[in-house]
């Protein structure tokens, strides 16, 4: 018995070393139940579901959204459904409103209402094919997406923006929050990238020798370039420039706040 249990566990380490790190599960709640003098209730709730090739979600007033490609043929929705009361009844019977739709491509929740010191919330952590479009909003929170390529557009009004490894027809803004992209390949593989914030830094990891039509600038911060480019004229607040070979357009902007753009580690 000794003999077999040691084969079984060095045949499965090189599947775990297989893993794709970004289709891991992360969202989960935590264990302090209270939020200042409120009391806490937490649920994550797991649903799956066919995928027509478009999927839009929205993440409420206080709720946040990560869409990540995986390689299967469906999707599935993982949700952290939150509430805070000044009870731990009232919080619990809350999160037991709640009700999360996911009809007709698209993933949305209601519940009771909201006041008297009484809130609820619900943030996604959702798994798609890696080809399909995208829509997706929040107000109060963030949004991450990571290897998609389709059309995508994204909104939230305070939260950051991460992209990671993404490709097609890309675009969306934040109002108070930084923009984390992730760049991969030799080339943006699709239309465009497009990614604006208000209020929040810039920074833009690509790979050594990437070739793209390249355009980014702040109103009040400085633009850092920690990657070789051929720049004619004087670089100040704003860039456009032909990397490599030139291609599509990635166009990354902010008002206030700095750009960082560096050269992907190997």
């Amino acid at each position: 018995m000794k003999a077999l249990a040691v084969v079984m566990v060095i045949a499965a380490l090189p599947l775990a070393a297989q893993r794709n790190p970004g289709q891991e599960r992360a969202l989960a709640c935590d264990s302090n139940n209270n939020s200042g003098r409120q009391f806490r209730h937490c649920e994550m709730r797991e649903q799956s579901t066919g995928f027509a090739g478009r999927l839009t979600v929205d993440a409420g007033i206080n709720g946040g959204v990560s869409v990540k490609g995986w390689d299967q043929a469906g999707v599935l929705v993982r949700a952290k459904v939150e509430a805070n009361a000044d009870d731990q009844a009232t919080a619990q019977s809350m999160v037991a409103q709640v009700r999360i739709d996911m009809s007709a491509g698209r993933v949305s929740a209601s519940g009771p209402s909201q006041a008297n010191r009484q809130s609820w919330s619900v943030s996604y952590e959702i798994f798609v094919p890696k080809n399909g479009d995208l829509s997706l909003k929040a107000h109060n929170g963030g949004i991450s997406i990571s290897d998609v390529r389709g059309n995508i557009q994204f909104d939230t009004m305070n939260g950051g923006v991460t992209l990671r490894r993404l490709a097609g027809n890309v675009e969306g803004k934040t109002m108070n929050g930084g923009l984390q992209i992730e760049l991969a390949g030799n080339r943006w593989d699709g239309n465009k990238l497009d990614a604006r914030t208000t209020n929040g830094g810039v920074n833009i990891t690509m790979p050594e020798n990437y070739s793209a039509h390249f355009e980014t600038s702040t109103v009040n911060g400085s633009l850092n370039l920690g990657v070789p480019m051929t720049v004619h004229g004087e670089i100040s607040r704003s860039l456009q420039t032909d990397l490599g070979g030139g291609g599509p357009t990635i166009h990354v902007e902010t008002m206030n706040g700095g750009v960082n753009v560096k050269k992907a580690a190997l």
